[in-house]
């Protein structure tokens, strides 16, 4: 049987080739308000049928909706798809407020469909690798991680149709960024650097966040600081350290982590050459000699899969992740089984930006976070956020 999947938002194409690379699989339509991007997109890609209107979309003959579009509207366009009976994958963040996290998570569990939050940066192999490296318990007791996402978009505080050169009242319009992203205090656009963490520290959840920022020095016009540091407490009593920087002039370091255990650390590259390095402590080891590894030296550790990758299956970006995110969410549907980021994960990720807000409001204070998957709907005394 082939699954026949739509997409709303012509910009975030990103995972298209993905499910153009699996079997029964057809990307059936597009859907997206600018009509000249939208024919160019369908043309691009070989899609048949194209919307303006997406209730339009999601009456016509599909199986499943991806959500491209921006993130204030990623939690209403997923309930409308959940509601026609069809299977989500949504681009980060799950929602903008608390209210939509609930909400998303009960309409999620009264549907029955798959829905998978779409963070690709937890299917960059390096960060696959290293999750396979915890699971062989090569790190010994991982207690401490970190996750920066560094990426100055001021540009994009305006303008929010395809860009015309030269087109200048285009480009002075306000886009959505401005609000939902500069426009929030603290780490607003946490999942790129929070999931694959998490997913280190398997089976931990998040306890509280506290945050910080460094005022407003690089670009005053933004209610969104420099940086924004945010400390995740585990239940577990570990502890999660994020950066989000959208505003300094300095160069683009989306994906950079660090793991620390009892028997060895991680750390990305930082750039001018460095490069990914992995520690292990050897019998006799001492601190004054030891010395890093090339993280090149375990790609042993990558999973089978991308070990195995076709170069199909890398051509859709990332490496292959790009792949293998969507394969995940399409065996999910076909098997009926939980999807590796699931509404509870997504909900837990994306409340840690909406958790950070208030904590960097009230001077940093640790905030409590609610725990989505024991929650029943409905206990809405369960839902109060504490300080």
């Amino acid at each position: 049987m082939t699954i026949k999947v739509g997409i709303v938002g012509a910009r975030g194409l990103s995972n298209i080739q993905g499910f153009q690379a699996i079997p029964d699989v057809e990307v059936a339509a597009l859907c997206d308000m600018h009509e000249g991007l939208l024919q160019e997109q369908a043309a691009r890609f070989g899609i048949p049928r194209t919307y303006r209107i997406y209730e339009d979309m999601l009456e016509s003959e599909l199986d499943a909706v991806v959500i491209s579009t921006p993130m204030q509207l990623h939690f209403q366009q997923t309930v409308q798809a959940l509601e026609a009976g069809l299977h989500v994958m949504s681009e980060v963040t799950a929602g903008v407020t608390m209210d939509e996290l609930w909400w998303l998570k009960e309409a999620v569990e009264r549907s029955g469909k798959v829905y998978m939050m779409a963070e690709n940066y937890c299917y960059i192999p390096a960060n696959q690798l290293i999750g396979n490296m915890v699971r062989q318990g090569l790190f010994g007791d991982i207690y401490y991680g970190e996750g920066e996402y560094i990426h100055d978009i001021k540009h994009l505080a305006s303008g929010y149709n395809r860009r015309v050169p030269g087109d200048q009242a285009a480009a002075s319009k306000t886009s959505w960024r401005h609000y939902w992203q500069l426009g929030k205090r603290g780490t607003f656009y946490p999942t790129h650097s929070l999931g694959p963490v998490m997913q280190w520290f398997q089976g931990d959840r998040i306890q509280s966040v506290s945050s910080f920022g460094t005022g407003w020095h690089t670009a005053p016009q933004f209610r969104q600081e420099d940086t924004s540091v945010t400390m995740c407490q585990l239940e577990s009593g570990k502890l999660i350290r994020l950066r989000v920087d959208c505003l300094s002039n300095r160069p683009h370091n989306a994906a950079y982590y660090t793991l620390q255990g009892t028997l060895g650390c991680y750390e990305a590259p930082r750039g001018l050459g460095d490069e990914a390095k992995i520690y292990l402590k050897a019998d006799g080891d001492h601190s004054d000699t030891a010395a890093w590894r090339p993280l090149r030296e375990f790609e042993r550790y990558l999973p089978e899969r991308y070990r195995n990758a076709t170069e199909e299956q890398r051509s859709a970006g990332h490496y292959g992740g790009d792949f293998f995110i969507v394969q995940d969410f399409i065996d999910a549907i076909r098997h009926g089984t939980r999807p590796p980021i699931d509404v509870y994960d997504a909900c837990e990720w994306t409340a840690v930006a909406l958790l950070s807000e208030l904590s960097i409001a009230n001077g940093g204070r640790p905030v409590e976070m609610p725990d989505f998957r024991k929650t029943s709907s409905g206990s809405y005394r369960e839902q109060i956020i504490k300080l």
